[in-house]
């Protein structure tokens, strides 16, 4: 017999909640989060701000939501809004009819992630050949291609980049290429500095030493042809490239549809058929599946589709000139603050600065932009690249932009005044010895409760106190070595994540 007094807890109550109280309940926890509308946020959201545009992809996803992908025959609809997307994004990107490419395919996923990790799953099951196959990537690319690599069990090749020009060399790319490599990658633009890679030139040594080349564009792929219709210098990095085998770009980031949807583009169909995985050796349904994922929510492929037919072309031109003009207008910003200096002259929709030798604590100015109503992303030091702050640039950052500058000049004075973080020295010398296989639930939940992370085991706030200012964290991460820092942020997760077991009423 079921015990009832132990069924419930978190969501679950025991005879459910109005409709009302359900929303009321996702709108109170909402209100916590940092703000997805407004332009204040340079990290994680793509906002247009363009009027209407939510409702008409909520209910576009409402529309779609429960149609399945799992089986394109049973709803042709969903194969039809695909293969449309699909369509769009090849011809964006320099494939289909009359062009070099004309037999570009593509597949739709659920994020810039699924993409990099199919892109590799095709390179390397193209190659049953090759026992230990291997990826080469600049040190800028996304941090995908490792997700990807540890999943598939494909060894990953890192070629440094120089840090004045934060691109890698096609001579060192070229130089990395061995008899077991099976794809070698770059980025249009990368995320990081938002610098787009020489793709022409590490496209034509993979080509010459037999191998596929991948671009990935999730991050600028949708932005940087309309950028260079405007004018802007953009370099050549899609079909157009001789060599350029398979391409990702994001929907959900500049063509500004809901999260999540991306498109993986193969040069032709032999290239994607490896991506595919089938298997008929079980007594139910066969199953061929060309993402990651075999059941598929049709609503944000509705989404997607519901927001490039409303917008058109024309609306992005329009969208990339308010973003390029807000791009220029940061920079400026930041250009005229004494103590920063720019990680790279802006090639896309990325403003990416640092602090000079004299400049202040980062990671405090980080804390004190937070202040102000700006949510910026710091990133940690790495090789011989400093500790620099990302902003993702989007459409509805232009009505901002003059608020930005003062606000960063006020953020920068006080950051002097606090002064740099100050770890202790016996926490320093910790970081500087200790190794991932050392970190002990014990020395983790010391190091979390110095830190204000996690909160009280014992209590019913699952989540507990974050702590409103991170410049502590930030300094503690960056003195510890890449492996140490993943062990950290792994536990510390991990201290965050953990069941509700409140009463479900």
């Amino acid at each position: 017999m079921i015990d009832e007094s132990r069924v419930e807890a978190g969501a679950l109550s025991r005879d459910g909640v109005s409709a009302e109280q359900a929303l009321d309940e996702v709108r109170r926890l909402r209100a916590g989060d940092r703000p997805t509308h407004g332009g204040r946020l340079f990290a994680y959201v793509y906002d247009p701000a363009v009027p209407g545009l939510d409702d008409l992809t909520a209910a576009a996803h409402r529309e779609s939501a429960h149609v399945n992908g799992l089986d394109p025959t049973a709803f042709p609809s969903l194969l039809a809004m695909e293969n449309a997307l699909v369509g769009a994004a090849g011809r964006l990107l320099g494939g289909g009819p009359g062009t070099s490419a004309p037999d570009v395919v593509g597949s739709v996923t659920s994020g810039g992630t699924e993409s990099l990790i199919l892109a590799v799953k095709a390179a390397r099951d193209a190659h049953p050949e090759i026992a230990a196959p291997r990826i080469v990537v600049p040190s800028t690319a996304h941090a995908a291609f490792a997700k990807a690599a540890h999943y598939l069990r494909v060894a990953l090749d890192v070629v440094p980049v120089p840090p004045e020009t934060l691109r890698p060399e096609p001579t060192a790319m070229a130089a990395a290429i061995g008899p077991d490599t099976v794809l070698v990658a770059c980025s249009a633009p990368s995320y990081a500095h938002g610098v787009v890679d020489p793709v022409v030139e590490i496209a034509a040594v993979a080509a010459e030493a037999g191998v596929r080349c991948h671009v990935d564009a999730c991050f600028g792929g949708w932005a940087l042809p309309y950028l260079r219709r405007l004018g802007e210098p953009v370099p050549a990095f899609d079909f157009t490239v001789p060599g350029v085998t398979s391409i990702s770009v994001d929907l959900h980031k500049y063509a500004y549809a809901p999260k999540g949807v991306s498109v993986l583009l193969h040069r032709d169909a032999a290239g994607r058929a490896p991506q595919y995985f089938a298997y008929a050796d079980w007594p139910g349904y066969t199953m061929i599946n060309p993402v990651i994922a075999s059941t598929r929510s049709g609503g944000p492929i509705a989404a997607a589709y519901a927001t490039l037919r409303h917008l058109g072309d024309a609306g992005y031109l329009r969208l990339a000139a308010t973003t390029r003009d807000a791009v220029a207008g940061l920079a400026d910003a930041v250009r005229a603050v004494d103590g920063l200096r720019l990680m790279a002259e802006p090639e896309s929709t990325v403003v990416c600065f640092t602090a000079t030798e004299d400049g202040p604590d980062l990671f405090v100015l980080v804390d004190e932009l937070t202040a102000r109503g700006w949510h910026t992303q710091p990133q940690l030091s790495y090789a011989d690249l400093p500790a620099s702050v990302h902003l993702t640039v989007t459409a509805s950052v232009a009505p901002r932009v003059a608020e930005f500058g003062p606000d960063l000049a006020a953020a920068v004075e006080a950051t002097h005044a606090a002064g740099p973080v100050r770890l202790p020295a016996e926490l320093v010398s910790l970081v500087g010895v200790l190794t991932p296989e050392a970190l002990t639930p014990e020395v983790v939940a010391g190091l979390a409760a110095g830190l204000g992370l996690g909160g009280d085991p014992n209590s019913d706030d699952t989540v507990g106190p974050l702590p409103e200012r991170m410049a502590v964290v930030n300094t503690l991460l960056d003195a510890a070595a890449p492996a140490l820092r993943e062990r950290l942020l792994v536990e510390f997760v991990g201290l965050l994540q953990r069941p509700d077991w409140s009463s479900g009423e």
